[in-house]
């Protein structure tokens, strides 16, 4: 193994804490990456990483080298790409995350146009209704959609999905079709919360600038954006989701829209990534091929 594929293994180990973890998204053996590691520290002749059984940690030294080597990597990458046209030759694996909605909805229906311009690239696609540790886990890059909390990751805002209220048809045969916000006391909504944290259902609109809330019935609550969707096509309440994924069951007559004079706030959507210097070039080249994919909804 050579040097810079050594740092690059060194690397992942620091950020993940574990040989075992590093080794699972490399794609090498245990022996590799600890042999790996070994040789780099022998070749500078300190100890990076110190080993106990439970746990993998940075020396001093391994903190100084870490930064340092960051760098150097991020100048490979960028020598390497000097020359590529269109990013054709692009290689290795992509590890992206991203809501199962957008994935099945959006992402999928369109991925093998992308994968035919980098037909070198592998890619791994997460698509759950949870919030993955990008560094922990080993992400290039996850979407995300709504307000997004502090971190130390990099935001790319690439626009904002506008939402919109349906319910069924056979929901609106059993309870009507509600005109205006005090008609919604005799109507009920399917609540989402991604914690099942006994958050209350409430109605959602945008007054002005401003978003303002009215509490709903809502006998069912869900934690999962399929849930969410299928909940409302089975005829159980209102949902406010974005009009993205669900065109095509209003189109169909599945879904029907109501309210559309009191739609709630829309939500951004942004992808998050490690490092504003350090992106690799198969990573900026996902972001900007989804960003041109998505920006008719946005």
């Amino acid at each position: 193994m050579n040097d810079i594929d050594a740092i690059a293994v060194f690397l992942k180990v620091a950020e993940l804490g574990s040989f075992s973890g590093a080794a699972r998204q490399l794609g090498m053996p245990n022996a590799t990456v600890s042999a790996a590691v070994s040789e780099l520290e022998q070749d500078l002749g300190t100890r990076l990483l110190q080993r106990t059984t439970r746990r993998v940690q940075m020396t001093q030294e391994g903190e100084a080298f870490f930064g340092r080597s960051r760098e150097v990597l991020e100048q490979v990458e960028s020598l390497r790409g000097m020359f590529r046209s269109g990013g054709v030759d692009v290689t290795g694996r992509l590890r992206v995350d991203m809501p199962v909605g957008l994935a099945t909805d959006l992402v999928l229906p369109h991925l093998d146009t992308f994968m035919a311009r980098h037909p070198q690239l592998l890619v791994d696609l997460g698509s759950a209704d949870r919030r993955v540790d990008v560094v922990r886990d080993g992400y290039d890059c996850v979407l995300r959609v709504g307000t997004l909390s502090d971190s130390n990751l990099v935001a790319r805002h690439l626009g904002d999905f506008r939402l919109i209220n349906c319910a069924s048809p056979a929901y609106l045969a059993r309870h009507g079709q509600p005109n205006n916000l005090d008609d919604l006391a005799r109507h009920r909504l399917v609540h989402y919360d991604s914690a099942l944290a006994g958050s209350a259902p409430c109605w959602e609109w945008l007054d002005g600038e401003e978003t303002r809330r009215l509490p709903m019935p809502g006998a069912l609550t869900v934690n999962s954006t399929a849930a969410y969707r299928a909940a409302c096509l089975a005829g159980l309440g209102i949902i406010q989701a974005p009009e993205a994924g669900l065109r095509p069951l209003l189109a169909e007559g599945r879904l029907v829209e109501v309210l559309p004079q009191w739609p709630a706030a829309p939500m951004p959507l942004s992808f998050l990534y490690p490092s504003r210097r350090h992106v690799p070039a198969r990573t900026r080249l996902f972001m900007d091929w989804v960003a041109e994919l998505l920006a008719p909804w946005l």
